[in-house]
């Protein structure tokens, strides 16, 4: 080990006024979220929003939900939001849930409940994951990490999953089929229903990963449904055996929490591991972690509580006429397209391959970075991704005017290699 790596441990104690300014200090470099100009990694609902998930973090801070029955409130405050959550994505009365720390944990949790129920059910030995190109990378993770084969299949050239390679792809040896809703690089909903079908057709789990649309598609089909609606893609499409949905993403609560919903209790029992071959007695978890903190449990369940759904429906629509905006500013600007026909908050810019001028998408991700606005970036193709939420209303003026700028900025210095700042592999 390199001797820079090692710092001698802290001997005397620091006032706590110091810590705190070492720590605000450290800040200083940190994307300026609380501006508005990061589109992705903090979603920020406004001062109250923040000041009662704060409240909430300090009730909840020491508290463990290892053992809820030792912290009960912890267990009260699981129920209700799953619960909540259940009635907002149209779950029958027996849909059944934990909280996890994020969308790739609830994730993770699918899938192995998945290949524990095709093993139990079907005698499966050699699972399998039938997933679109688009599939959010953690599904890799967790057959990497689980087990399992993944089938990739490709998408349609409007970037939703191509339900013939689905139909091609899935078999006996099918474990689970992924269906997102909206899928991540284009933000547009896969045709959910025909896959779960497909899935149910041999006794195989659909998940549907919401972490991304499960607080915004509802609200937007309420608000406007024929500019903002969806085909059906929840817990009300047969088939749809688990979702998962992201309160600290477009829910607007701190990080971490996600919320994974199974069909049943009978589908949710395959999440939960058991073990007492030990010498420390029941060992009983339902999510990877062992110890979970309170602390992001109880500031989601206050937000959700906070805003409701009328809060959520006037974010929601905040939101997407801002995303709309940003789409049309894009598509107005000649050498750059956005890919496919996404209807709500996410949204990629790449380079229109038909311009007269070409505009190199890593150049223009640097002009707009030097503008200090984040953007993360992905391929192929080359582009930068955009999560609009609502903290992102009040810049979508400036932003535009800053990428016309960064436009000619970018024509001006040329192509340059993506690998430059090895930032095109960061995903939500």
């Amino acid at each position: 080990m390199s001797s820079s790596t090692i710092q001698p441990f802290p001997v005397a104690g620091t006032p706590v006024d110091e810590v705190v300014r070492d720590l605000d200090a450290r800040r200083s470099g940190d994307v300026r979220w609380a501006e508005g100009r990061t589109f992705g990694l903090v979603f920020d609902g406004g001062p109250e929003v923040r000041q009662v998930a704060e409240e909430a973090a300090r009730l909840f801070l020491h508290e463990n939900a290892l053992n809820t029955s030792a912290f009960p409130s912890l267990g009260e405050i699981q129920t209700e939001l799953c619960a909540w959550t259940a009635d907002l994505l149209h779950g029958p009365p027996e849909a059944a849930g934990f909280l996890t720390s994020g969308g790739t944990e609830s994730i993770l949790c699918a899938v192995e409940a998945a290949r524990e129920r095709a093993a139990v059910e079907r005698g499966v030995v050699d699972p399998e994951i039938v997933l679109a190109r688009s599939a959010h990378a953690a599904f890799h993770k967790a057959a990497h990490l689980f087990g399992l084969r993944t089938r990739v299949v490709p998408v349609t050239d409007d970037w939703t999953a191509d339900v013939d390679a689905v139909a091609d792809a899935v078999g006996p040896s099918t474990a689970l089929v992924v269906a997102s809703a909206p899928q991540y690089p284009q933000g547009v909903v896969d045709p959910v229903a025909e896959m779960a079908g497909l899935a149910d057709s041999v006794g195989a789990n659909c998940h549907v990963d919401a972490c991304m649309g499960g607080f915004v598609l509802p609200f937007a089909t309420d608000e406007d449904p024929d500019a903002w609606g969806s085909p059906p893609w929840d817990l009300g499409v047969n088939g749809v055996t688990s979702i998962s949905a992201d309160v600290h993403k477009l829910g607007y609560a701190p990080k971490g929490v996600s919320i994974l919903l199974h069909r049943s209790r009978e589908l949710r029992r395959y999440q939960t591991f058991v073990f007492d071959d030990w010498l420390g007695g029941r060992y009983a978890t339902p999510n990877l972690q062992g110890t979970r903190s309170g602390l992001p449990m109880a500031a989601a369940w206050a937000v959700v509580r906070h805003l409701g759904r009328d809060g959520y429906r006037r974010l929601v629509r905040a939101t997407l006429e801002a995303a709309d905006r940003i789409r049309a500013g894009v598509r107005a600007i000649d050498g750059l397209s956005v890919p496919g026909d996404p209807r709500h908050h996410l949204l990629s810019i790449t380079a229109d391959p038909a311009a007269d001028v070409p505009v190199s998408i890593p150049a223009l991700g640097e002009a707009l970075a030097a503008r200090h606005w984040h953007l993360d970036r992905q391929g192929p193709p080359d582009g930068l991704h955009l999560t609009v939420s609502a903290g992102n209303v009040p810049t979508v003026n400036e932003w535009l005017a800053d990428l016309s700028d960064a436009v000619v900025e970018a024509r001006e210095r040329g192509n340059i290699d993506p690998a430059d700042d090895g930032s095109y592999a960061t995903l939500e």
